[in-house]
């Protein structure tokens, strides 16, 4: 209900205010018509409250995780709006372009901040116990355990772990616990009861014959059912099902940035570090002049980086540290409070007083936007690895060159310094396997929260 009220307050100030905008306290009326534009503002307001209601917006599979949220309400605003204007066009309707141009914008910007604020408070009520779906795991052990981890670590999806069943004879983390192995679809029911689960997750290893019985049985009792494949890092516009011959078979489409994606990647980067150059060319003016005045040394550090597909480049940066810093660096790796490959320490003595306030608020990095300029780096991307880091990669980790390292990425805005070597690869992977446009958005825009509250900076 709040998110009704919410979307209703919103398409009205879109619509009211592209009304008053327009015409001001006047009841205007369409050219050549004797419809007035207070009537259509009305109507306009009930079909897109409609529209944000059966195109999907509120499914509960979609709300306080993901982009797929906010495609669809944005995607359901422009449909209405093109439908909106093929009608104009059919029947010779003079619509004010103004009116349009006001609030179809205003409307989906309203709405993506609504849901925005809302996933805020839903999260933290997630993080407090709260709106979490309880769930019954099943599966084998190795499985299991692994989507318990998962699960845990990203509570804010919604879904909460409390007990499972086995279908091997493997062991996982004692903090769950484990009903029994090999269940038959009574003592899974039987379960739900106990622990008051809503929701049953499978994993792999269980049996085709038990899982459909399962499933009606679930059915029947309005219980959620979740098929948990074991494909991990794997976003949703890469996954399509297909039945074939009854079976529901899971498509996994070839992770590629080339053509027109590529393109558009690389234009919006052009574009949007040309604007922030020339938007912030002053202030990086005085910063490097109280760089210079803070201590001896160069005002730009630069340093090997290895980018795409393994080429090396001399990534730019404010210095924030004495110009004998890496003299220094061996004699203090021992205190390294970093991850096992990165030497990272919260108080560094080698950091200048400028350098300190720098770094706290990542300003040390917008010399890198003339690395995006010249198509060393992107906008987001992988972490810009080390030589030394990239001779002892795995092999798997190699993908990670496949694209442009970037000034911010998901490692950017989980944790950075504070997080593992294991979890910063993960992280890497996963943009490089699922990179998509919105998530470039989403990952900018999370990069802002991230810097103004300083969270692993230093």
């Amino acid at each position: 209900m709040q998110m009704r009220i919410l979307d209703l307050l919103c398409v009205v100030l879109a619509v009211g205010g592209a009304h008053i905008l327009r015409f001001g306290a006047e009841d205007a009326s369409i050219a050549e018509t004797e419809v007035s534009y207070a009537a259509v503002s009305v109507l306009l307001v009930v079909v897109w409250l409609t529209v944000l209601e059966f195109s999907g917006t509120k499914d509960a599979k979609v709300l306080g995780t993901g982009t797929e949220e906010y495609k669809r309400v944005a995607a359901s605003s422009l449909w209405l709006f093109g439908a909106l204007a093929v009608v104009s066009y059919v029947l010779q309707l003079q619509t004010a372009r103004g009116y349009v141009s006001v609030a179809l914008p205003l409307g989906i910007l309203l709405l993506l901040a609504s849901r925005w604020f809302q996933r805020q408070i839903l999260h933290k009520g997630r993080l407090d116990g709260l709106y979490l779906h309880r769930v019954l795991l099943i599966g084998a052990a190795q499985s299991v355990d692994h989507l318990w981890t998962r699960l845990n670590q990203h509570i804010v999806s919604g879904y909460q772990p409390v007990a499972a069943f086995l279908t091997d004879s493997g062991s996982i983390d004692k903090r769950l616990p484990v009903l029994g192995t090999s269940p038959s679809v009574e003592e899974v029911l039987d379960a739900i009861e106990q622990r008051k689960a809503d929701t049953v997750a499978i994993s792999s290893g269980a049996d085709p014959t038990f899982l459909r019985h399962l499933g009606w049985a679930l059915s029947a009792r309005d219980v959620g059912m979740i098929m948990a494949p074991a494909l991990t890092d794997v976003s949703g516009p890469r996954i399509h099902i297909q039945p074939v011959a009854g079976l529901p078979l899971v498509h996994v489409t070839t992770p590629k940035l080339e053509g027109m994606q590529a393109i558009a990647k690389r234009t919006f980067d052009i574009l949007a570090s040309s604007v922030l150059l020339a938007l912030l060319s002053l202030p990086m003016a005085v910063v490097a002049l109280l760089i210079k005045l803070d201590s001896r040394g160069r005002v730009l550090f630069l340093q090997e980086r290895i980018g795409k597909a393994g080429e090396a480049f001399h990534m730019y940066k404010f210095r924030s540290m004495r110009s004998d810093a890496e003299l220094r660096l061996e004699a203090l790796k021992q205190l390294s409070e970093g991850n096992d490959v990165l030497f990272k320490m919260k108080n560094d003595p080698r950091v200048t007083r400028i350098g300190k306030w720098i770094r706290r608020y990542s300003i040390d990095e917008l010399p890198q936007l003339f690395n995006v300029l010249k198509g060393d780096m992107s906008l987001v991307g992988p972490r810009p690895p080390l030589p030394s880091e990239v001779a002892v990669y795995e092999q798997h980790e190699h993908r990670r060159l496949m694209v442009k390292p970037g000034i911010t990425g998901l490692w950017q805005v989980s944790g950075r310094s504070d997080l593992s070597w294991e979890e910063s690869i993960r992280l890497d992977l996963y943009y490089v396997e699922n990179w998509s446009p919105a998530q470039d958005l989403m990952i900018l825009f999370r990069t802002l929260r991230a810097v103004l509250a300083r969270d692993g900076a230093y």
